[in-house]
C-alpha cells in the first residue's frame, strides 16, 4: 500500500483562516479509492502533543481543566475536545455563505462531515436518516432535519402542523419522541474527560473535588438539549440585519466548523465542515485520537467513520486508548489506510465510493429544481429511502413560508448569483445561470416581507443585459443555450420505470409513496456499481434569452426595472401620505408660466433655469419627496433602478432614431430624460459617468428634434408615436413622479409644430450638453463627446443661418414696390450670419476644415443674398451697379477664399473644394455681368468699368474648372464660353466706339478675336446651345464686317468677305443641331400626342427657344445674303480689271448660285421653320464646298 506522506498532513492543518491549504492524496491500496484533502480554514491552532495517560488512569474523575479555555486550544475551546454543540440545521449554509465562490459550479456536496459519514453507512445502518436536501446549480447542499426536534417545537408554536400531520399519515402513526439512553450521556461525558487530560502537558490525572459531579452529571447533557432547541429559527424570521444588508449572513447560519475542508473523493467534490481534534507532535505530526471500551470489539460502522474523519482530515494515522469501565488499559496506533482491514471491522473502499456515486447520482437526478427543500427520510430499521419535495407539499397549505429553509435558500441563490455578477464580464456564458439563479430567488421571496433583496435581485436581472455595447445582434455574445457548462446540466424528466432505474416507484408500491419525488425500493442497492446515473442535460429554462434587437432587451430590463421600482416604492413607510396618481390626469408643469408665453426667450428662461439646476449640485442638498432617507437602502436602490431605466430609454430612442421613428424616438428621449431630472432630484452629487451620460441623451434630444424639423411632412404620425405610451412606462413614470415633478428637461422634449422653434430647440439641446462637458470639466476625459458635441453644434447652427437665410429671400423675392430692404430681412440676415459665425468657430474648434469651409461657403451666399436685395426694382430705367451690391459681392468672395484657405488643397474634399470653386466663380461672374449690364457710369469712368468687368471676368474664369472631368464639367464650359463671349462683346464694342489710339485699338481687336474664338470652342463642344453659338458666330461676321468697313483695298476686303463667309460655313454644326430638336419635335408631333402636350413651349429635351431661333435665322439670312452681294461685286469689278482667274470665276458663280437661291428662299414666305433650315443647310454646303476647292486649287 502506498503510504501517507505525514509531514504533508501536518503542513496541511497549520495556520489560520487566511490562506487555502494544500493536502495531499490518498490512493488506498488494491481497493484504488483517490481520496484528497484541501483544508479551505481552519480556527484551530496548531496541533498540540497529546498525553500518553498511565495505565488505570480513572476516566471517570473529571480533570482539572475539564470544560475550560486552554491556551493550546486557541478561541475553538470545547468545540475541539467533542463538546461541541449540536449541528445546526442551516450549517451547510454557513459553509455555502463563506465559500460562495465554489457554490453552484466546483462543488457537488456541502455538509457536515456527520451527514456524510451517515449517509455513506445507510447500507450498513438500521438507523433512521432524515436530511434536507436544497440544489444550487450543480450544488447539493444537505442538513440534518431532526424531525423530533421539530416536532417538539411544533407543539409548541404551531409551526410545521402540516408536515407533522403528514409524517404521522404516512410513516409512523405512533409518533412520540425518543429519550437517549443514561448510557449515551454516560459515554459522552467519559470521552470528553479523555480529551481534556491528553492535552494536559504532564499527562497526569488531576481529578477535582467531587463537589464538581453535579456538573459532571448535568453539565453536558442541558447542554446539548439546549443547544438541540435553539438550532431552529421561526418558520419565516427576517432578522434586522438582514433587512438593511441583503448581503449579511442570517442569523444561526454562520458558519461554525473549526475547519472548513474541500474534500475530493474519487470524482465527487465535497466542501465538508468537520470539528474532530486533531493532536500532533514528535513522531506523529497529525493524529486522530479515539477511546473505546476494551470489553466492546469495534464494528463496521466504527470503522467507517473512523476511516472516513481521517480521509477527511487528511489525517494519516489514528491514535485508539483502550479502557475497562473508564480505567485505561493500553494504547494502539493504527495507520488510516489499515482501518478498513480491522477485526470485525472490514469494509471494501471500493463500495464506499459505489455508494457515494449512487447516493450523489440518485440526489442530483430527483432534486432538480432550484429552490425546493427536499426531505431524504429512511425510517429506523428500514430498508426503503425516500425522497420527497417538501415546498410542494407546503405549498398546498395555507402559507407556504412555514417552510424554515425557504428565506436561507432565497439569500443563498441571492448570494451565488452577486458572487457571479461580480465576474460576469469574465464569461458570459454565466448569463443564463445568474439569470435562473435569481429568478428561483424571486420564487421564493414575498415582496411584503423582503422588498429589498427583491428589488436588489431585479437589479441584477437588469444588469445582465448590457445597453451600452455596440449596435449589434447578441446571439454571439450568449450561446443560444445559456451556458456551456453543467451548472443546470439535469433536466424535470420521467425516467422509465424499469429494474435498473430503481428510484421511481411503480404500480406494485404501497400506495403511501405517491408523496415521494423518488425512491431506492432497497438500500442494498446503493452497494451495486453505477447503480443510479445523474441524467445530463441542459434545461431549457436557464438558458439566457436570446433578444432580436435593441427593443426586446430593453423592454426586459425596464420590466425587471419596473418590478423593482415597486419593491422599493412599497417598503418606503411614506407612501399613505402621497396622493394616488391617475394616468389620466396631467401633471402640472414645472415652468407652466413660461411654456404659455412661447418663442425663444421662453427657451432661453428654461435653459436657464436648467443650467443653474445643473451647477448647483455642490451647494444644494437634495431630498426625496416620497420621503426616502438618502443613504438608506430604498435610496441607493432607486438611484441605480432610475438610472438604468434612462439608459434603456436611451437605447430605446437611438433605435427608434435609427428606424427613423422620430415620434417614438422623442417619447423615448422624453422618458430617458425624466429619469435623469428624478436621479438628479435625489443624488446629491452627480458622477462624472452619470453626467457623459446626460450629455448623450441631451446630444440624442437635439439629433432627433432637428429629424422632426427636416421632416415636417410627417408631422401627424410622428404625434400620434410621441403621444402613445406602454402600461409600463406609465407605471415608472409614476414611480418617477413620486420624488420629481420631471419638468426640467420639458423645453427640450416637447413637440413643437413650429420648424423655428424645433431647429432652436435641437441648438439648445446641443448647447446644454457642451455646457455640461465645459463646468463639469469632463471634456478632456471625454475628447470624442466633445467632439460630436462640437460638430452637432455647427451643423445646427448652419441649418438654422440657412433658414433664416432663406426666410430672408423669400422676403425680398415677395417685395416688389418698396425699393428699400425691410427691417425683417435685415434681422434675419442678422440671425443667419450669427449663426454661421458661431458655426464656424465650433468647426474650428475641431479643426474640421471641410464643415468650416461649407460654412463660409454659406455665410459667402448670404452675402450676395443681401447684394440682390440692395439691387434697385427691375423697372427702374436708371438702374447702376449700387456700391452697397460691391460691397457684399466682395465679402462673399472674402468668405470663398477663406472656405479655399481653409480646405487647402483639392485633395482634401474635392466635392467641397469643386462646389466652393464654382460659387467663387459665380460670384465674381455675376459681380462682372452686372457692371457691365448696369455700368456705374455716373460714378466711374467707362474705361475703369471696363478694366473691373474684365478683371473679374478673368478670376471667373480661373476659378471656373473645365478640364476635370465631373457632373458639373458642362456647366463650367458654358460658363467658360459665355465670359469668353462677354468679353468679346465687350472688346468688339470697345473698338466700334473708341477713336484715337491705333495701338489700344489694335489690342482691342487681337482680344475680340481671340474670346470669339475660344467662345466657338467651348460652345462647339456643348450639345445643347446651338443657339448661343449662332449668335456667338454672327457677331463675328458683324465684327468683320465693321473691319471691312474700315479696309480701302479690294484684295483686302475681298479677303475680309471669304474669312466671314467661312465663319458663315462653319454654323453648319449648330444649324444641324437646331435641325435635329426641330425634327424629333414634329415627330413627337405626328405620332398623335395630345394638342396640349405636343404644343407645350418647353416639351423639347433642349426646351428650344423657337423665338431665339427665328430672329437668329433672320439675322443670319440677311447677313449673308449682304455678304454674298457684296463679294460677287468685289469679284465681278476685279474679273474686269485682272481679266479673271478660273478659281475666281468658280467662286463667282457659286456665290451668285448660292446669292439666288437665298433670296428665293427668303421671299417664299409659306415655309415652315425647319425647311427655312434646311435651305440654310444646303446652301452652306454649296459654300463650304466651294472654300474647299478654292483652297485646293491656291495650294
Amino acid at each position: 500500500m502506498a503510504e501517507l506522506c505525514g509531514l504533508g498532513a501536518a503542513a496541511s492543518l497549520r495556520g489560520d483562516a487566511e490562506e487555502p491549504k494544500q493536502g495531499s492524496v490518498l490512493f488506498l491500496g488494491g481497493n484504488e479509492v483517490k481520496s484528497s484533502a484541501v483544508v479551505k480554514y481552519s480556527s484551530a491552532p496548531p496541533q498540540a502533543a497529546f498525553a500518553w495517560l498511565q495505565e488505570k488512569t480513572d476516566l471517570k474523575l473529571p480533570p482539572a481543566n475539564w470544560l475550560r479555555e486552554s491556551a493550546k486550544l486557541g478561541p475553538a475551546g470545547t468545540t475541539v475536545l467533542g463538546n461541541n454543540k449540536k449541528s445546526t440545521p442551516f450549517s451547510s449554509f454557513g459553509m455555502a455563505y463563506d465559500f460562495i465562490d465554489s457554490i453552484g459550479n466546483d462543488v457537488d456536496v456541502v455538509s457536515d462531515s456527520e451527514n456524510i459519514k451517515k449517509l455513506l453507512k445507510i447500507p450498513y445502518s438500521k438507523s433512521h436518516v432524515s436530511m434536507a436536501v436544497h440544489r444550487i446549480g450543480r450544488t447539493l447542499l444537505l442538513d440534518e432535519l431532526d424531525i423530533q426536534e421539530l416536532f417538539m417545537r411544533s407543539s409548541q408554536t404551531g409551526d410545521w402542523t402540516w408536515l407533522k400531520e403528514f409524517y404521522q399519515r404516512l410513516i409512523d402513526q405512533k409518533w412520540q419522541r425518543k429519550k437517549k439512553s443514561k448510557e449515551h450521556w454516560y459515554q459522552k461525558a467519559i470521552l470528553s474527560k479523555f480529551l481534556y487530560y491528553s492535552i494536559n502537558g504532564d499527562g497526569a490525572a488531576q481529578p477535582v473535588p467531587s463537589s464538581s459531579k453535579q456538573h459532571e452529571e448535568g453539565a453536558v447533557p442541558g447542554e446539548s438539549d439546549e443547544a438541540g432547541r435553539a438550532s431552529w429559527p421561526a418558520p419565516f424570521e427576517m432578522p434586522s440585519s438582514l433587512s438593511e444588508d441583503p448581503g449579511a449572513s442570517n442569523q444561526g447560519l454562520k458558519n461554525d466548523f473549526v475547519r472548513n475542508i474541500l474534500w475530493t473523493f474519487e470524482d465527487i467534490h465535497m466542501l465538508v465542515g468537520s470539528n474532530m481534534p486533531i493532536f500532533g507532535g514528535g513522531r506523529y505530526p497529525a493524529v486522530s485520537l479515539r477511546l473505546r471500551d476494551n470489553n466492546k470489539p469495534i464494528n463496521v460502522l466504527t470503522g467507517i467513520d473512523y476511516w472516513l474523519d481521517n480521509l477527511i482530515c487528511n489525517v494519516p494515522e489514528l491514535v485508539m486508548c483502550f479502557h475497562v469501565n473508564g480505567i485505561v488499559q493500553k494504547y494502539e496506533m493504527i495507520k488510516t489506510e489499515d482501518i478498513p482491514n480491522l477485526e470485525n471491522s472490514n469494509f471494501s473502499t471500493k463500495v464506499i465510493k459505489d455508494i457515494a456515486q449512487n447516493i450523489l447520482s440518485f440526489l442530483k437526478s430527483n432534486c432538480t429544481k432550484e429552490g425546493h427543500t427536499y426531505w431524504l427520510f429512511k425510517a429506523s430499521g428500514s430498508d426503503i429511502v425516500k425522497l420527497y419535495d417538501l415546498t410542494t407539499l407546503c405549498e398546498e397549505t395555507e402559507d407556504k413560508y412555514q417552510n424554515p429553509f425557504t428565506m436561507p435558500v432565497a439569500i443563498l441563490l441571492y448570494k451565488v448569483a452577486c458572487n457571479m455578477m461580480l465576474k460576469k464580464n469574465q464569461n458570459k456564458k454565466h448569463y443564463g445561470t445568474i439569470r435562473t439563479l435569481l429568478l428561483n430567488c424571486l420564487k421564493l421571496l414575498d415582496n411584503g416581507r423582503h422588498p429589498q433583496i427583491i428589488a436588489s435581485a431585479n437589479f441584477m436581472l437588469s444588469e445582465l443585459f448590457q445597453l451600452d455595447e455596440p449596435k449589434k445582434e447578441d446571439n454571439t455574445d450568449f450561446p443560444i443555450n445559456g451556458n456551456s457548462d453543467e451548472s443546470y446540466s439535469e433536466e424535470e424528466e420521467e425516467m422509465p420505470d424499469s429494474d435498473e432505474n430503481g428510484s421511481y416507484s411503480n404500480s406494485s408500491d404501497p400506495p403511501d409513496d405517491n408523496k415521494a419525488v423518488a425512491i431506492i425500493k432497497s438500500v442494498g442497492e446503493l452497494s451495486v456499481p453505477e447503480k443510479y446515473k445523474s441524467v445530463h442535460r441542459i434545461r431549457p429554462s436557464c438558458a439566457f434569452p436570446v433578444c432580436h434587437g435593441a427593443e426586446e432587451r430593453c423592454r426586459l430590463v425596464l420590466s425587471y426595472v419596473l418590478e423593482g421600482l415597486k419593491s422599493v416604492d412599497s417598503s418606503v413607510k411614506k407612501e399613505s401620505d402621497l396622493p394616488a396618481a391617475d394616468p389620466s390626469t396631467p401633471i402640472p408643469l414645472k415652468y407652466e408660466d413660461e411654456s404659455t408665453s412661447g418663442g425663444p426667450e421662453c427657451l432661453e428662461k428654461q435653459m436657464a433655469l436648467f443650467l443653474d439646476k445643473m451647477g448647483s449640485f455642490q451647494k444644494d442638498k437634495h431630498s426625496s419627496q416620497s420621503g426616502m432617507i438618502p443613504g438608506s437602502w430604498q435610496y441607493k436602490m432607486k438611484l441605480q433602478l432610475i438610472l438604468k431605466s434612462s439608459k434603456a430609454y436611451y437605447v430605446l430612442s437611438d433605435a427608434a432614431m435609427i428606424l427613423q421613428k422620430y415620434g417614438r424616438a422623442l417619447r423615448y428621449i422624453k422618458l430617458a430624460l425624466q429619469c435623469h431630472d428624478t436621479y438628479c432630484c435625489l443624488s446629491a452629487s452627480m458622477l462624472p459617468e452619470v453626467l457623459v451620460f446626460l450629455c448623450q441623451c441631451l446630444t440624442l434630444c437635439g439629433d432627433i428634434q432637428l429629424m422632426l424639423a427636416q421632416n415636417a411632412n410627417n408631422r401627424a404620425a410622428y404625434l400620434e408615436e410621441y403621444n402613445y405610451q406602454t402600461k409600463e412606462d406609465q407605471e415608472i413614470l409614476h414611480s418617477l413622479h413620486r420624488e420629481s415633478s420631471c419638468q426640467v428637461f420639458a423645453w427640450a422634449t416637447d413637440l413643437s409644430t413650429d420648424l423655428e422653434c424645433q431647429l432652436s430647440v435641437s441648438c439648445k439641446c446641443y448647447e446644454a450638453a457642451y455646457e455640461i462637458l465645459l463646468f463639469s470639466n469632463l471634456k478632456k476625459q471625454n475628447p470624442e463627446q466633445h467632439i460630436q458635441v462640437l460638430k452637432r453644434m455647427g451643423n445646427i447652427r448652419n441649418e438654422i443661418g440657412v433658414f433664416y437665410m432663406n426666410q430672408a429671400a423669400a422676403v425680398q423675392s415677395e417685395r416688389v414696390v418698396s425699393k428699400n430692404v425691410s427691417t425683417t430681412e435685415q434681422q434675419l440676415w442678422k440671425k443667419s450670419f450669427s449663426c454661421f459665425e458661431k458655426g464656424i468657430q465650433n468647426f474650428e474648434a475641431i479643426d474640421d476644415a471641410t464643415n468650416a469651409a461649407l460654412l463660409l461657403c454659406n455665410t459667402g451666399r448670404l452675402m450676395r443674398i443681401c447684394a440682390q436685395a440692395h439691387c434697385a426694382a427691375e423697372g427702374d430705367f436708371k438702374r447702376e451697379f449700387s456700391p452697397e451690391e460691391a460691397l457684399y459681392y466682395n465679402k462673399a468672395i472674402d468668405y470663398y477664399l477663406k472656405a479655399l484657405r481653409s480646405l487647402g488643397k483639392r485633395e482634401m474634399h474635392p466635392a467641397v473644394w469643386d462646389s466652393v470653386n464654382w460659387e467663387l466663380s459665380t460670384t465674381y461672374f455675376t459681380m462682372a455681368t452686372l457692371q457691365q449690364d448696369y455700368a456705374p457710369l455716373s460714378r466711374k469712368a467707362q474705361e475703369q468699368i471696363e478694366k473691373e468687368v474684365s478683371e473679374a471676368m478673368m478670376k471667373s474664369l480661373k476659378y471656373c474648372d473645365v478640364d476635370t472631368v465631373s457632373p458639373r464639367q458642362p456647366l463650367c464650359q458654358y460658363r467658360a464660353a459665355t465670359i469668353h463671349h462677354r468679353l468679346a462683346s465687350m472688346y468688339h464694342s470697345c473698338l466700334r466706339n473708341q477713336v484715337g489710339d491705333e495701338h489700344l485699338r489694335k489690342q482691342h481687336r487681337i482680344l475680340a478675336d481671340l474670346h470669339y474664338s475660344k467662345a466657338v470652342r467651348l460652345f462647339q463642344l456643348l450639345k445643347d446651345a446651338p443657339c448661343e453659338l449662332l449668335r456667338v458666330q454672327l457677331e463675328r461676321v458683324a465684327f468683320a464686317e465693321f473691319q471691312m468697313a474700315s479696309q480701302n483695298s479690294s484684295a483686302g476686303k475681298l479677303k475680309t468677305l471669304f474669312g466671314a463667309l467661312d465663319i458663315m460655313a462653319k454654323t453648319k454644326c449648330a444649324f444641324q443641331l437646331i435641325r435635329k430638336e426641330l425634327a424629333a419635335e414634329s415627330e413627337q408631333i405626328s405620332k398623335g400626342e395630345s394638342n396640349a402636350e405636343s404644343i407645350s413651349p418647353n416639351e423639347s429635351s433642349t426646351a428650344l427657344n423657337k423665338e431665339e431661333v427665328v430672329k437668329l435665322l433672320s439675322i443670319f439670312e440677311s447677313r449673308m445674303s449682304f455678304l454674298l452681294l457684296q463679294s460677287i461685286k468685289l469679284l465681278t469689278s476685279m474679273k474686269k480689271k485682272t481679266g479673271g482667274v478660273n478659281e475666281e470665276e468658280v467662286t463667282l458663280k457659286t456665290n451668285k448660285q448660292v446669292y439666288s437661291l437665298l433670296l428665293r428662299a427668303t421671299a417664299n414666305k409659306s415655309m415652315t421653320l425647319l425647311e427655312r433650315i434646311e435651305v440654310i443647310l444646303n446652301l452652306l454646303e454649296q459654300l463650304s464646298q466651294n472654300s474647299e476647292a478654292s483652297s485646293g486649287g491656291i495650294q
